[in-house]
């Protein structure tokens, strides 16, 4: 006995593909980009390409001339970064960068996280503690800059003179052998609560249940804090460390507020080496400082990302 289907079942069986199989319709789809992803992404590389691209181009050309940033020019090829190296004045503004990177990003990531701990404990008055922890984060850095000067050249000195603390006695702004620790201290001081932030992100992604089974099992706070809590967190501290270290390379604002990269050349950064030369007649020999900084800042930032795919940590 033969039964006849609806003619909808009877389209459908006909058009419908094999199993395993699809058809040219649903691949032609599949392959089809949507044209707002254009309208989204064509802007963005037009104006990056326009304000970032384009001026470094335009930099790295006039890098092989020795253009003074106004008048006539010609090309001089790699003279100017050959004398790069032979300049020891960059190569300090060099040497006391990348050292207080280092230190600002060893300072920022001990601080932030002894900070993020105890704002994630169970403590009264958590949540306006936070906020008091977070104002310095929304300052400007000159303006920071500005108030620390004030009080490393003026009140720390009259308050170490009163109680007899004679090697304070002085501003340590204008003393070359401690200037840097001013810097870092300041820079702490506002680049913590941001880290701050990504790290209470971290530990709050931790399970409460972790800490309760290490602590049925004996493990005291600073086993579940070496063995528990900074391993899980680990993806938030690298992070942390890259973001830091990449900012405090650049450092500019708290330096020109604070020392003016003085005294003498002692906390010059590389920044302020390369803005110089654009008021001081250097373009084109700054700009020559500025490709090699930027090959050597790329270098670090690849480097990091291969230990963390090493490491296996996901960001």
């Amino acid at each position: 006995m033969s039964t006849t289907l609806p003619v909808a079942q009877r389209d459908a069986a006909t058009t419908s593909p094999e199993p395993g199989k699809t058809s040219k319709a649903t691949r032609k789809g599949a392959g089809r980009i949507d044209p707002t992803y254009y309208w989204m992404i064509v802007p963005v590389l037009a104006l990056f390409a326009f304000f970032i691209t384009l001026p470094a181009l335009v930099g790295v050309f006039f890098s092989l001339t020795n253009y003074a940033g106004y008048g006539d020019w010609k090309f001089v090829g790699l003279s100017n970064y050959v004398n790069i190296f032979k300049d020891p004045a960059v190569l300090q503004s060099y040497v006391f960068t990348f050292g207080f990177a280092v230190a600002a990003t060893v300072a920022v990531n001990v601080v932030a996280l002894s900070i993020a701990l105890g704002l994630n404990a169970r403590i009264k008055w958590r949540t306006g503690i936070r906020t008091v922890f977070f104002i310095p984060m929304v300052l400007s850095g000159l303006i920071v800059s500005f108030v620390f000067s004030y009080l490393f050249s003026n009140t720390l000195p009259a308050l170490a003179e009163r109680f007899g603390v004679t090697p304070l006695a002085s501003s340590m702004l204008a003393d070359e052998k401690w200037a840097w620790l001013a810097i870092v201290v300041v820079t702490v001081w506002q680049a913590a609560p941001g880290a701050t932030i990504i790290y209470l992100a971290g530990l709050q992604s931790v399970p409460s249940e972790v800490y309760e089974a290490a602590g049925m099992d004996g493990a005291g706070t600073w086993r579940q804090f070496r063995s528990l809590t900074l391993p899980l967190i680990m993806g938030y501290l690298v992070i942390n460390i890259i973001l830091g270290f990449k900012g405090f390379l650049g450092t500019y604002e708290i330096i020109v507020g604070l020392t003016g990269g003085g005294p003498g050349m002692a906390t010059q950064s590389v920044a302020m080496k390369i803005f110089s030369g654009f008021t001081g007649g250097d373009y084109a020999y700054q700009m020559a400082n500025a490709v090699i900084y930027f090959v050597i800042t790329l270098v670090i930032s690849v480097i990091q990302l291969r230990l963390i795919q090493r490491r296996g940590v996901s960001l």
